[in-house]
C-alpha cells in the first residue's frame, strides 16, 4: 500500500529509484562476479595446459584476494570522496582490461601475477556499491535493494557457468584454448559498461534529475534523519570504523559466512565434476542450479525482513541451515543426487542471509564510517578467499575428495549463524534507535 510523506509518494518515489539504479547495479555486479569467479570453469580446461594441481589452482584463485584486501579501505574512502559514479567507472575500466588479459598466460607464475592485478583493479567494488545503496535507499527498504544487488552476483552463476561452459567448447578455435577465449569474451562486457556507468549513475539524490524536486527533497531529508540517529553517526570520522567492538563481530560474522560463498562458489564446478563425472557444459548447467536457489531465498528473505522489521532470525537462521544441510549432503555423498539438492539447498540458504546483513549493517554506520567499516568488513571476509581455496585444494589433493574441506565450511556457516542471532537487533535498528529517542522525549528524559 502506497505511503504518502507530505506532497511525497515514497513508494511511488522508491519505485523510481529502484528501477533507475538496482537493474544496472545488477547488471554491473553480475559481470563483476563473472570476472572474479569465471577461473573455477576455466579450471576444467586450464590446469591441465597450465600443469596445475588442486592446490596450485587454489593458490591461483585465492591470490585475487591478496590485493583485493590491501585495497579494499583506500579505495572505499576514495569512492565516498569523488563519489561513485567517477570511482566505480574507473574500477570496471581496469578490471575489465585485466580479466581480458588472463586470456594470454602461460604459465602458473603469470596466472598468479593475473590474479593480483585483478584483486587490486576490483577492489572497493561491492563495498563502494553497498555504501551507494545506503546512501539512495532509506532503512525500510533497503535489506530488499541490497537483495536485488546480490542476485546480480548469483546470476552470475545461474548464467555465467554455463556461458562458460559453452565457451570452453571454443576450444582450438584460431589455435587459443576454450578457456582462453572464456576470459577473453567475458572481460570485454566490463570495459564497455564503464563507460555507460558515467551516464546512468548519480552520485546522490539531490542531483538525480530524473526525480521530481520534492522527491529529491524528501529523499535526501529521510536519509539524513536516518544517518543522525545510527549509533555510529555520519559525523563520526574513520577511525572510528577500526575501534568499533560491534564492527569486528559483524565482520567476523561476514568472514565464517564467506566460507561458504567463497569457499564453495571457486571450487563448485570441480565439485559437481567429481561426483557427476558429467561433460563441462553439464557441469556449467548443473553448477547454475545453486545460484537460482539463492536468487529466490534472497529476494524473499529480504523482502521479509523489511516488511516485518527482523532483523536477528532472518540474519542468523539462514545461516545455520545452510551449515547443518551441508553437513547432511556430505554425509550422504554417496547418492550424487541426493547430494547436489541438498548442497543446492544449502548454497541458497547461505545467501540468503547476504541482503540483511548489510542492511543491519548500514543501520549502524553512516558517513565516512559506514564506508571504512564496509571495506572493513568485506576485507576480513575476504581472507577467507585468500587462505581457504588452497586450503581446500591440499585437503583435496591429500584424500581424493571434498567431504573434509565441505564439512570445515559447514562447522564456520553454524558459528556464523549463531553469532548472526546474537549479534543483529531484534528489528530494524533505526527504527530502534528513533522508537526509543521517542520514548525518552515522552518521559521527559535526555
Amino acid at each position: 500500500m502506497a505511503t504518502v510523506e507530505g506532497t511525497v509518494n515514497r513508494a511511488e518515489t522508491m519505485r523510481r529509484v529502484g528501477w533507475r539504479l538496482l537493474p544496472f547495479l545488477m547488471l554491473l555486479y553480475l559481470i563483476a562476479y563473472i570476472d572474479r569467479s569465471n577461473i573455477s570453469v576455466a579450471a576444467l580446461q586450464m590446469n591441465a595446459e597450465l600443469g596445475l594441481t588442486a592446490e596450485m589452482y587454489g593458490r591461483a584463485a585465492g591470490i585475487f584476494f591478496a590485493t583485493y584486501i590491501l585495497f579494499e579501505i583506500p579505495s572505499n574512502m576514495v569512492l565516498a570522496r569523488v563519489g561513485a559514479r567517477r570511482w566505480i567507472a574507473r574500477i570496471m575500466l581496469s578490471w575489465g582490461v585485466i580479466a581480458a588479459g588472463m586470456a594470454f598466460v602461460t604459465s602458473a607464475n603469470q596466472l598468479y601475477g593475473m590474479r593480483l592485478l585483478l584483486g587490486a583493479a576490483e577492489a572497493g567494488f561491492t563495498p563502494g556499491v553497498i555504501y551507494y545503496l545506503a546512501r539512495w535507499f532509506p532503512s525500510r527498504e533497503r535489506a530488499n535493494a541490497m537483495s536485488f544487488f546480490y542476485i546480480g552476483a548469483a546470476l552470475a552463476s545461474v548464467i555465467g557457468l554455463p556461458l562458460s561452459g559453452l565457451l570452453l567448447g571454443l576450444d582450438g578455435w584460431h589455435g587459443m584454448g576454450g578457456w582462453r577465449w572464456l576470459f577473453l569474451i567475458e572481460g570485454i562486457p566490463a570495459v564497455l559498461l564503464a563507460f555507460v556507468t558515467l551516464k546512468v549513475l548519480t552520485d546522490r539524490p539531490a542531483d538525480a534529475a530524473w526525480l521530481a524536486p520534492a522527491e529529491r527533497d524528501w529523499l535526501e531529508k529521510t536519509l539524513a534523519q536516518e544517518q543522525s540517529a545510527t549509533p555510529v553517526s555520519h559525523t563520526a570520522g574513520w577511525r572510528q570504523a577500526f575501534t568499533s567492538g560491534r564492527v569486528w563481530l559483524l565482520a567476523l560474522f561476514w568472514l565464517l559466512q564467506a566460507f561458504g560463498t567463497i569457499g564453495i562458489t571457486l571450487f563448485l564446478p570441480l565439485i559437481v565434476k567429481s561426483v557427476s563425472g558429467q561433460s563441462n557444459m553439464t557441469v556449467g548447467l548443473l553448477s547454475a542450479v545453486p545460484f537460482l536457489v539463492a536468487c529466490i531465498f534472497m529476494f524473499f528473505n529480504g523482502r521479509h525482513s523489511d516488511a516485518s522489521g527482523e532483523r536477528a532470525l532472518h540474519l542468523g537462521l539462514p545461516l545455520v541451515l545452510a551449515g547443518l544441510v551441508l553437513a547432511v549432503a556430505v554425509q550422504l555423498a554417496g547418492q550424487p543426487t541426493v547430494a547436489f539438492l541438498l548442497l543446492a539447498l544449502s548454497i541458497g540458504l547461505n545467501w540468503a542471509a547476504i541482503p540483511v546483513f548489510w542492511a543491519v549493517t548500514t543501520e549502524y554506520v553512516s558517513g565516512i564510517a559506514a564506508a571504512v567499516s564496509i571495506a572493513l568488513i568485506n576485507a576480513v571476509a575476504n581472507l577467507a578467499g585468500l587462505g581457504l581455496p588452497p586450503v581446500i585444494g591440499w585437503i583435496k589433493d591429500a584424500t581424493g575428495n571434498f567431504n573434509v574441506a565441505l564439512l570445515v565450511v559447514a562447522i564456520a556457516l553454524v558459528i556464523g549463524g549463531l553469532l548472526g542471532i546474537v549479534l543483529a537487533p531484534r528489528r530494524r535498528m533505526i527504527d530502534a534507535v528513533q522508537d526509543d529517542g521517542l520514548a525518552r522525549a515522552g518521559r521527559g528524559t535526555p
